[in-house]
């Protein structure tokens, strides 16, 4: 099955349970994620890569059990967080593209090929040898999803990816998550991230409680919240 599936998936931290009873297929091209702090979402979504795995249920991506081929998942699950400075080594922008190939089956010619040709698509091109600590919070972000980009996920998952950002980086962000072919998947707390999204979930107390098109669910968690 392509996509991700949840079945029965329960999980607690130090005895407290952080999600109960989740049953999902998520297949849509783009799914956005809202909730209240410890509401359980960013626990849902680190499942997805085998960051956290399930105390029971399972998950799967694609067909494979997270669980017992966690690495060949991650291979396929792409994971952004909101602090890009927790994804970003390397000294040079190029240089942390090329580490992200340093897996792959390129040589050093073909690496650098690649990584050229992705900070091009993501408008980095002329940072290519510039510090990455030097760059903008926004350029930042954008090196943190093209050194994910870069290796050919079929999902993208971002978790708060705006947190960090001014409104006019929020606004560029959403529209490079909004050209991408790949399946994205997108916690956020802003909620006009996700104009023009395929189904919105809403998570309270670790479960599903509001699952729609976006303008209905995030109608339910203002209500909620209020």
């Amino acid at each position: 099955m392509t996509g991700i599936s949840f079945d029965g998936v329960a999980h607690a931290f130090s005895g407290r349970p952080v999600l109960r009873g989740i049953d999902l297929d998520l297949t849509e091209h783009r799914i956005g994620i809202i909730g209240a702090n410890g509401s359980g979402k960013s626990t849902l979504a680190r499942m997805m890569n085998g960051l956290v795995i399930p105390d029971s249920g399972t998950v799967t991506v694609n067909g494979l059990n997270v669980a017992k081929h966690t690495r060949k998942v991650r291979r396929q699950v792409g994971f952004i967080f909101s602090d890009p400075d927790r994804q970003i080594i390397m000294p040079t922008v190029l240089e942390d593209i090329e580490l992200s190939l340093t897996r792959t089956d390129l040589d050093k010619q073909r690496r650098r090929e690649r990584a050229l040709a992705t900070l091009g698509d993501f408008g980095l091109a002329g940072h290519a040898d510039q510090p990455s600590h030097t760059l903008s919070g926004g350029q930042k972000q954008l090196l943190a999803l093209a050194s994910i980009m870069v290796i050919g996920p079929r999902i993208l998952i971002a978790d708060e990816p705006t947190t960090m950002l001014d409104l006019r980086n929020t606004r560029m962000l959403h529209d490079v998550l909004a050209a991408l072919d790949e399946q994205i998947i997108v916690l956020t707390h802003d909620l006009d991230l996700l104009t023009g999204y395929d189904r919105v979930l809403v998570l309270d107390d670790g479960r599903v409680v509001a699952d729609d098109e976006p303008a209905p669910a995030i109608g339910f968690y203002r209500r909620l919240m209020s």
